[in-house]
């Protein structure tokens, strides 16, 4: 999309990109810190440290496949110039309430799916 859409989209295609792969990067980061902690042979407990990590991962994912960044919803910014749209601030009060709610809503997405994949990891680490 290039045009800014409240509560929809607020990121345009090079803010995706960024997203995209901050993500893929921190998954790549859990994924290794989970080998470790499985390889080396350390308490399970610590397998709880990959929440941060894959909160990231789902943080970048979610926002770019949503096309809403939850920062920029948070500050009632949106940055579409990397897909011919422009950048800027919302005035509208009614829009930067949309963008709030939807920037909760990636927030929880990812929470939840940072959790429950934490537990899953935390489960299959701790039966090994």
């Amino acid at each position: 999309m290039s045009e800014y859409q409240p509560g929809v989209c607020n990121i345009g295609r090079d803010e995706r990109r960024k997203r995209r792969a901050l993500g893929a990067v921190s998954f790549l980061a859990a994924a290794v810190y989970v080998g470790f902690v499985v390889a080396t042979g350390r308490p399970a407990g610590l397998l709880l440290g990959s929440f941060p990590l894959l909160f990231g991962g789902f943080m970048g994912v979610v926002q770019a496949r949503m096309g809403f960044c939850a920062g920029f919803g948070a500050l009632a910014r949106y940055d579409l110039s990397g897909s011919g749209g422009d950048s800027g601030s919302v005035a509208e009060a009614e829009a930067v309430k949309q963008d709030r709610v939807k920037a909760f809503q990636v927030v929880a997405v990812s929470a939840a799916a940072a959790v429950v994949t934490t537990m899953a990891v935390y489960g299959v680490g701790a039966a090994l």
